[in-house]
């Protein structure tokens, strides 16, 4: 059994309740979205090159490292087939974090039927301005927990209004960890700052691509 996997690379964390520390980022091909601001379209590419590989490597790569976090990145990883045979191999270690970065357009109730405590999943719901709304799961919303995040990427006032939305009847700042975050260059983070005051939105933050903004938008591997 092996996994597409496009890049495997060591960085920052450059989004989430981690951002800033240094995370193994582990990215498999390919992706059943396509957003209208997605930065790794070439990752879902078909052709792309990507490596195959076992999940025994891939444990023995993340352990050659000795960085701790771990972030499993597309595309969508859960389309990658026997995927929670991989995510339930990796976080044996239970000194490592084992972060999944999905897109929302897929049920996670099979990652929290792992059961272990060091899995976590960040999940971007997607607004209008991705034009991939449509896609999303919302029984997903119930399912996120206070380990979990759910990040919105808007674009403009109606994504920030969709999202405020989401977050009042979904109840999300009670059970989970709510990020807000710009699509790049489309909106500023003023204009986010104003809007979240403007609602008293309590215990939303605000999140900058840290990545972005160390290495500027084009840079793959970091």
């Amino acid at each position: 059994m092996t996994y597409s996997v496009v890049e495997k690379f060591i960085s920052i964390n450059g989004e989430g309740r981690l951002s800033g520390q240094l995370a193994v980022f582990i990215r498999l091909q390919g992706c059943n979205l396509s957003c209208s601001f997605c930065d790794t379209s070439w990752a879902n590419d078909e052709g792309c090159s990507c490596t195959f590989m076992t999940k025994e490597e891939l444990d023995a790569y993340i352990h050659s490292i000795g960085i701790t976090n771990v972030t499993l990145t597309g595309g969508e990883p859960l389309i990658q087939e026997h995927f929670i045979d991989l995510v339930t191999y990796l976080s044996r270690d239970q000194q490592r974090r084992i972060e999944i970065e999905t897109n929302g357009s897929v049920l996670i109730s099979s990652i929290k039927e792992v059961g272990n405590d060091n899995i976590c999943v960040t999940m971007d719901y997607k607004l209008p301005v991705s034009g991939m709304e449509q896609f999303m799961k919302l029984e997903n919303l119930r399912l996120l927990s206070k380990e979990d995040t759910i990040k919105f990427v808007v674009g403009n006032e109606e994504d920030l209004n969709r999202a405020k939305e989401l977050i009042d009847e979904y109840k999300l700042v009670q059970h989970t960890n709510v990020y807000i975050s710009p699509v790049f260059g489309q909106i500023t983070p003023e204009e986010i700052v104003e809007w979240m005051k403007m609602h008293v939105l309590n215990q939303v933050t605000l999140q900058l691509q840290l990545h972005k903004i160390i290495w500027g938008n084009e840079v793959k591997g970091v």
